[in-house]
C-alpha cells in the first residue's frame, strides 16, 4: 500500500511516500504554509499527486506519553483530512523524530539553511519508517 506520512508544523510541513510494497520510504517535499486551512488542502493535493492509499500524521507525544497544544492541532488535521479524504487517515507517535531526523542529516553532513529546508522532509521519512515497521511487525502490510 502507498502511504504518505505527513511531520505538520506551524510553518512547515514535511510530506514522505513509501513505495507500493511498503520497503522504501522517501521524502517527497515540504509544504511551506502558516494558514492550517491552505495547509491542509495542500496535503489533500499532495494525496492526490502521489497516488497515495493511506495518511499517517506525526502525533507529538511529550516524552510521559501526555499530549500538548501541538498534538491538539495534529489531531484536528486528522479529523479535517478524514472529512475530505476517502483513504484512511491515522495518527502515528513521533516522539524523538526530530532528534532522529536531526542525527539522520548531521551524519549526512548536512547543516545550516539547507538542514533547516529538508529536516521536516526527513521527520517525515522517520514518521513513515516506524509506521511501516509496525505494520510489517503485526502482520498488517500486504
Amino acid at each position: 500500500m502507498k502511504i504518505m506520512a505527513v511531520d505538520f508544523g506551524d510553518v512547515r510541513t514535511g510530506l514522505a511516500v513509501c513505495d507500493r510494497t511498503e520497503f522504501l520510504a522517501s521524502p517527497v517535499g515540504v509544504i511551506e504554509e502558516k494558514s492550517f486551512a491552505k495547509a491542509a488542502e495542500k496535503i489533500v493535493y499532495a494525496t492526490r499527486e502521489f497516488d497515495v492509499e493511506m495518511v499517517v500524521i506525526g502525533l507529538p507525544k511529550n516524552m510521559d506519553g501526555s499530549e500538548g497544544p501541538r498534538a491538539e492541532k495534529c489531531r484536528r488535521l486528522a479529523q479535517t483530512l478524514s472529512n475530505i479524504l476517502t483513504i484512511p487517515v491515522e495518527l502515528w507517535d513521533e516522539r524523538q523524530t526530530t532528534m532522529a531526523a536531526a542525527n539522520i542529516l548531521s551524519a549526512n553532513g548536512t547543516y545550516g539553511k539547507k538542514r533547516k529546508q529538508s529536516i521536516d522532509a526527513v521527520s517525515a521519512v522517520v514518521i513513515l519508517e516506524g509506521y511501516m515497521a509496525w505494520r510489517k511487525n503485526t502482520g498488517r502490510s500486504q
